[in-house]
């Protein structure tokens, strides 16, 4: 089993929502594990959409998805949510999420998420499409 599994990818026209699951096996995700989703669209460089750090006391957001996406933690269904609305083609990408004790994501004063590559755990990702 996968340390971390990702779901809940697929197709939607613009304007529609999605609800991206992250789930962990063999450990408990608890707070004490910050958790970060990022997307990597063809061609592109992976980015940051949005993570948990400092044991859920700080929630950051990429400026091109705040407002529409909400990140969430159930501790006990040992999942992490990402709620996304009123998608669009741009959101279009491989949806993965990583799972670290140390530093996971944070604001570069550009509007998107500085983040360092290694983590405990990352997944292999669930596919999103948005397209009329």
């Amino acid at each position: 089993q996968e340390p971390v599994v990702e779901s809940g990818g697929g197709f939607v026209q613009p304007g529609g929502s999605l609800r991206l699951s992250c789930t962990a096996s063999g450990f408990s995700l608890t707070p004490r594990w910050n958790v970060g989703w990022f997307r990597q669209a063809p061609g592109k460089e992976r980015e940051g959409i949005s993570c948990f750090v400092n044991t859920d006391t700080i929630t950051n957001y990429a400026d091109s998805v705040k407002g529409r996406f909400t990140i969430s933690r159930d501790t006990a269904k040992n999942a992490v949510y990402l709620q996304m609305n009123n998608l669009q083609p741009e959101d279009t990408g491989l949806y993965i999420c990583a799972v670290d004790q140390g530093p996971m994501c944070w604001p570069d004063g550009k509007g998107r998420l500085g983040s360092y590559g290694a983590m405990k755990y990352w997944g292999k990702g669930t596919p999103v499409t948005v397209s009329s």
